[in-house]
């Protein structure tokens, strides 16, 4: 049975916030075998690792920054200098107010003294972990939205090769994976620019936030022979690899990762979380449990990297050795 790669969803943030570096270590000492950075730029350019290219869900920014949300009522972080964000808290998902968090039963939404960290900070703080631990936990870091980047006048790609590049991650050996759910940006990476990264198309559902991107395109036959041509991997969303029979009865594959395999494409769906499972599924266990025996899938992100360590390890206990 296949050992999956554990990837630490915004790192361990089910039980702390998003992208700090706290969630980072925890999922560090877990014992993940890579941390997810999601990339997005200041106004002065500084490339800095948080989910969103907004701030209104996860910060104090309508409090320090009264009036600079765009007439959308969003406050974009491409709007604000490094200096600014520093002065941000950051906290735990919230939908409308730290009072509704998007999981209540998550780190308390409003508390805490969690900062917005830099790219090149988390480098550092990663290969300093690799270096006193002896271990060679890898990264994994997505560019978002990159077409709305180019818009306000930042190439994200190239900002994040060159980043990667000094710290050591140019080659397909090294332990990184580059992700990003922009097909033409993609491959863009891969041909234009001439990176040697092990590159990964992300695929959602088709959505109004990213226009002119067919997903489900992407997923049939011909879709992943043609993501074969510029990528290394795909990273679905859980819920397009199984369908659930309407009867109640066993689930069934959809085929797509066994298609992905064949066309040489390593499979890492997201995302495995233990408070918010995919249909069907009654536990965190069985549902790791399933991607992996049933499924064969190559690696997991998930918000929980002890808790999908814990299934892996009774499945493969050569893992824990």
């Amino acid at each position: 049975m296949k050992k999956p790669l554990v990837i630490a969803h915004r790192g361990a943030c089910g039980y702390l916030p998003d992208h700090t570096l706290e969630a980072k270590a925890l999922a560090f000492g877990m014992g993940a075998d890579y941390l997810e950075q999601d990339i997005v730029a200041s106004r002065d350019g500084v490339l800095l690792v948080l989910h969103d290219v907004v701030l209104n869900h996860m910060s104090d920014v309508a409090e320090k920054f009264p009036g600079r949300a765009r007439d959308d009522g969003y406050y974009f972080v491409c709007d604000f200098d490094l200096a600014e964000l520093r002065t941000l808290r950051v906290w735990e998902r919230f939908r409308d107010t730290p009072a509704t968090p998007v999981f209540p039963g998550r780190f308390p939404a409003g508390k805490g003294s969690f900062r917005i960290v830099t790219l090149r900070e988390e480098l550092e703080f990663i290969a300093g972990l690799n270096r006193s631990t002896g271990k060679s936990v890898g990264i994994y870091p997505e560019i978002k939205r990159p077409a709305f980047h180019h818009a306000q006048g930042i190439d994200l790609a190239v900002s994040t090769l060159q980043m990667l590049a000094e710290f050591g991650y140019r080659d397909k050996g090294d332990p990184v994976y580059f992700q990003c759910f922009d097909p033409v940006e993609l491959r863009r990476v891969r041909t234009e620019l001439g990176s040697k990264l092990k590159l990964i198309q992300l695929i959602d559902e088709n959505n109004p936030y990213d226009p002119g991107i067919d997903y489900t395109a992407m997923l049939t036959a011909e879709g992943l022979q043609n993501v074969a041509s510029y990528a290394d991997g795909i990273g679905p969303w859980v819920n397009h690899l199984f369908q659930q029979a309407d009867d109640g009865g066993s689930r069934k594959s959809t085929g797509i990762v066994q298609q992905a395999q064949a066309n040489g494409l390593a499979v890492h769906p997201w995302t495995f979380r233990a408070d918010s499972l995919a249909p069907g599924f009654s536990s965190f266990a069985e549902m790791v449990h399933w991607f992996i025996a049933a499924e064969q899938i190559d690696g997991l992100f998930t918000d929980f990297p002890d808790k999908a360590l814990a299934v892996i390890n009774l499945l493969t206990p050569s893992r824990a050795e």
